[in-house]
């Protein structure tokens, strides 16, 4: 079911054949942020609401991500520095025409609050590449919705 794709490093996030690339203020500071993203990985599906699953494995250099719809990603963590970068390839997937996927997250303090952007690098197929250029916006809904969900999730935990 699950085909391993291409090997991509922390560089890939520069030189992918397809990058989109979303940012969003939040007020949670970068701290907090980051230990939503890398240190409670189950808790994403609480805020991105196209995750269903998300568990980390290898004790932590790893994840496995299921999201709705049935795509599955078996990933590897290719950075993590707290508070800035949480960054992570796709190692199998059962979605098709992808050859090699990378997504960071990087956090940058802006004021009291942190600028959250987003990164997804992919290579795949010409089907894939149209299909992805078709859906940017829904991505781009997806993730100022998660951002926002989390943001609020965050200031409920720590007032």
């Amino acid at each position: 079911m699950a085909r391993r794709l291409r090997p991509a490093g922390i560089d890939f996030v520069e030189t992918a054949p397809l990058r989109l690339v979303f940012a969003r203020g939040v007020t949670a500071p970068p701290e907090a942020v980051f230990r939503a993203l890398a240190e409670d990985v189950a808790g994403w599906p609480e805020w991105f609401s196209a995750v269903t699953l998300a568990r980390p494995t290898e004790g932590g250099a790893g994840r496995q991500i299921h999201l709705k719809g049935g795509t599955r990603f078996e990933e590897t963590v290719i950075a993590s520095q707290p508070a800035e970068v949480y960054a992570y390839r796709v190692d199998a997937t059962n979605a098709p025409g992808v050859r090699a996927l990378v997504e960071e997250w990087r956090l940058t303090p802006d004021g009291t609050g942190t600028r959250v952007q987003w990164t997804w690098a992919g290579d795949g197929t010409a089907a894939f590449r149209f299909a992805v250029t078709l859906g940017r916006p829904g991505l781009g809904r997806a993730f100022r919705a998660a951002v926002t969900k989390l943001d609020r999730r965050l200031a409920s935990t720590h007032a």
